[in-house]
């Protein structure tokens, strides 16, 4: 029974250390799988030449001026003298709006005006009438004065009685009376003069304006210029009540044009006025048009949650084979540099596929400040130079202007024909380890055959 225990025991000890050993083997034959695999570096080289940044923008070409010209009065359009793409000059005729009703208004105030004119004349003779009353009334006074003078000395001499002494003395008040009454008639119709008159100025003032309103029915261009639009056909009502409604669209000098162009907030610190721009239409697509940055307007807008400015940018237009509302495609260029280095965009934004602390190991072994791996303030960035048969070695560069294919090297350990690695790709089994770690050969900036490249990004 003992020698049967012994045996069972030796057995399950055999199968437990077998199993033991797959259990080390496994992880072991996969991190040597993982090592075998090989990493394949794509490269571009540092070169030295000049650079230029730019700013891609669409725009829309417009007039420098362009005049909407609008109705003042309501009416029916009655005889329409321009149309589309019609060369007009200022003061010339464009439409006519029926003027029956406007000219029956200037006939009614003309009429009140006359009759305001006739009751002023009719009131100044008046006035002349009643002063010569007044006139009378003195004279009449005067005498009565002096009849009272007689009575009161006869009165006292005893020859009139108190009766007759008493009736003079009213006859003398009557007649001041009625002076009295006369002066304050002729006041009362000078007032009435003046209000005739007020009458008559504002008589006046609806004429003209009636005779304005019947001028306002012939509409005519306030600029010379090129008729753009026409809103309105003969027999057309056209309703002015709240604000006038625009009839033609008239812009003024088509030789002189510009392009508004659409300018990402993110652009507008690099734009400057009087900066010489480049554009292209769709209408002449082999053509190229130069035209020069007057302004970058501060009415911003936004599109999609993008702050967007208009920049204005004007240009001859001399045989006026651009016309208005074409879209352009604006080259506004931001900086020029030469004999730059310049460092491959696509390095810049490669990083390799090693763990935060691997990373952050060499980081530290090459004196790479932290503000050109995090936040890259002052244009720090971080490149990886190729060195055969090792990992990439990090290089801090402080960046300047770009032209999209490569960006102006300001400062930084690069000098032009170093080689920076752009991508990697792994070939064979793939690790669970960091590439990188293996053996690894350049790509000579071609992409070796299997895996897939990693360009990374920070």
């Amino acid at each position: 029974m003992m020698a049967k225990l012994l045996a069972l025991y030796h057995k399950h000890r055999l199968v437990s250390l077998c199993a033991l050993g797959v259990i080390v083997l496994v992880p072991a034959g996969l991190i040597i799988r993982g090592r075998s695999a090989q990493t394949r570096y794509l490269t571009a080289a540092v070169t030295r030449g000049a650079i230029t940044s730019t700013v891609q923008a669409t725009g829309t070409i417009n007039p420098l001026t362009t005049v909407p010209v609008g109705s003042f009065v309501s009416g029916t359009v009655q005889y329409i003298f321009a149309d589309f793409n019609t060369v007009v000059h200022a003061g010339q005729v464009l439409a006519q709006l029926d003027p029956t009703l406007y000219q029956a208004q200037v006939t009614t105030a003309q009429g009140n005006l006359d009759n305001a004119k006739a009751n002023l004349q009719n009131l100044l003779a008046t006035v002349n009438v009643m002063n010569a009353d007044v006139e009378k009334y003195k004279a009449d006074l005067a005498y009565q004065q002096a009849s009272a003078n007689r009575v009161q000395s006869l009165f006292q001499q005893g020859v009139f009685s108190q009766d007759q002494y008493q009736l003079q003395e009213s006859t003398l008040g009557q007649s001041q009376a009625t002076l009295n009454a006369g002066q304050a008639q002729v006041q009362q119709t000078l007032a009435q003069v003046q209000e005739a008159k007020a009458q008559i100025e504002s008589m006046q003032g609806q004429l003209e304006q009636a005779q304005t309103n019947l001028k306002y029915t012939t509409i005519i261009s306030p600029i010379d210029g090129t008729v753009v639009a026409r809103n309105i056909d003969v027999g057309q009502s056209v309703a002015a009540s709240l604000q006038a409604p625009n009839v033609f669209t008239i812009a003024q000098d088509l030789t002189r044009m510009q392009v508004y162009a659409s300018t990402d907030e993110s652009d507008t610190g690099n734009i400057h006025v009087g900066t010489d721009v480049t554009f292209q239409v769709d209408a002449f697509p082999t053509q190229q048009f130069h035209g020069r940055i007057s302004a970058v307007r501060l009415n911003a807008y936004t599109v999609q949650n993008v702050v967007t400015y208009n920049t204005i940018i004007d240009f001859e237009n001399p045989n006026e084979i651009l016309l208005p509302s074409e879209t352009a495609y604006v080259t506004i260029p931001t900086g020029h540099a030469d004999s730059a280095i310049r460092i491959p965009n696509a390095a810049l934004t490669y990083t390799p596929g090693l763990t935060n602390s691997q990373l952050q190991a060499l980081y530290k072994q090459y004196n790479i400040p932290a503000a050109a791996t995090s936040t890259h303030l002052g244009g720090w960035q971080v490149v990886w130079k190729y060195v055969p048969q090792q990992t990439p070695i990090p290089v801090a560069v402080q960046v300047g202007i770009t032209d999209y294919l490569n960006t102006q090297c300001l400062q930084g350990n690069l000098k032009e024909g170093d080689v920076l690695v752009t991508a990697e790709q792994s070939t064979g089994t793939s690790s669970s380890l960091a590439p990188g770690l293996g053996a690894q050969r350049p790509g000579g900036g071609g992409a070796a055959a299997g895996g897939g490249a990693r360009t990374g990004g920070r």
